[in-house]
């Protein structure tokens, strides 16, 4: 049975608020969770350090970049109809990644330039909208797969290409952040660089509501009950390269967040789109600040990247859905 939706979105704050504390806590100079509250108010010192300038930055950029993918995840697989639809499907980490690497590369904008996130969305963007035009109206989940494959191997060879052609090994080093993923080392400046930019996507997304509910029953009832379905289209595709953009631009890529969330969110919510976005957004939030706790307690030399562990979770929990709608990817007899 559907559980309510009521307690829900308020219990899924808490999490998120729970976690948020453990991100401040935990670390390789663990903190007291009370103290790391009030570092934040007051000066305690070199816990106020740790918390203000390394945690607190990498706590709100879990929340904001997981917030997006799970909001994007769940008003993609509306739009197209299809559980599998995600914006790391659509190949648009890598290429909003290969965006990234490129401007840097080519020394056009430096790491911390605002210039850095709209070169990260014009890749995101490309790579969504041709997905979606391959794939079409009705894309079954062979096409889906598929032609994210070819954009985001097409992306991930040019990321390899100035990997080979870079000329020094610091080059080398920064490009791989932005294959891997990660929340090491970043500062309130890469909050603020990224924090526009996922607002306006969320916008954009939260705005295609109605015509998602309209949308799911069908494309031609949806026109008849007076939704513009190609404004729709526009809606999500800017709202999740945008988001991807600038979220791939601070933080590298990152990815099966938003193709889990929803998933996630669904037996709570039923399968109306429009309320799956919200509780989706709040649920990829919710893992993100869990991975990236999870990065930082896992014994190592070096911090795992978070791109890498989302990936072990994800293909994994991709495979499953696949699995369980095998019967879309068996060719109907012409």
């Amino acid at each position: 049975m559907r559980l309510s939706r009521l307690p829900l979105i308020p219990g899924l704050i808490l999490v998120i608020a729970g976690l948020s504390v453990a991100s401040l806590v935990v670390g390789p100079a663990p903190i007291a969770p009370l103290r790391a509250v009030t570092a934040l108010v007051s000066d305690q010192g070199s816990a106020t350090v740790v918390v203000r300038d390394i945690r607190l930055p990498r706590t709100l950029l879990a929340i904001l970049i997981g917030w997006i993918f799970g909001l994007t995840g769940a008003g993609l697989q509306g739009l197209l109809r299809n559980p599998l639809a995600d914006t790391a499907v659509f190949g648009a980490p890598q290429a909003a990644a290969f965006g990234a690497v490129l401007v840097i590369y080519s020394g056009l904008v430096g790491a911390l330039s605002w210039l850095l996130p709209f070169a990260a969305i014009l890749g995101a963007l490309a790579s969504v909208a041709l997905v979606v035009a391959v794939a079409g109206r009705r894309a079954t989940v062979v096409v889906l797969v598929l032609s994210g494959l070819a954009v985001g191997s097409l992306a991930g060879a040019g990321t390899s290409l100035a990997i080979s052609l870079s000329p020094n090994p610091f080059a080398v080093t920064e490009i791989v952040f932005w294959i891997l993923g990660s929340f090491e080392d970043r500062s309130m400046v890469h909050v603020w660089l990224a924090a526009p930019f996922i607002l306006v996507a969320s916008g954009l997304v939260l705005s295609s509501t109605n015509g998602l509910r309209a949308l799911a029953l069908g494309e031609e009832t949806a026109r008849s009950l007076g939704a513009n379905v190609m404004r729709l289209r526009l809606l999500l595709v800017a709202g999740a390269a945008i988001g991807t953009g600038a979220s791939v631009a601070v933080a590298g890529s990152i990815g099966f967040v938003g193709l889990v969330a929803p998933h996630l969110t669904r037996p709570f919510v039923g399968y109306d789109p429009a309320r799956t976005l919200v509780p989706s957004g709040l649920v990829g939030a919710a893992l993100l600040l869990a991975a990236d706790c999870a990065v930082r307690l896992i014994p190592s030399q070096t911090e795992i990247k978070i791109g890498v562990l989302t990936a072990i979770l994800g293909v994994p929990f991709f495979l499953w859905v696949i699995a369980r709608r095998k019967a879309e990817l068996v060719e109907m007899p012409a």
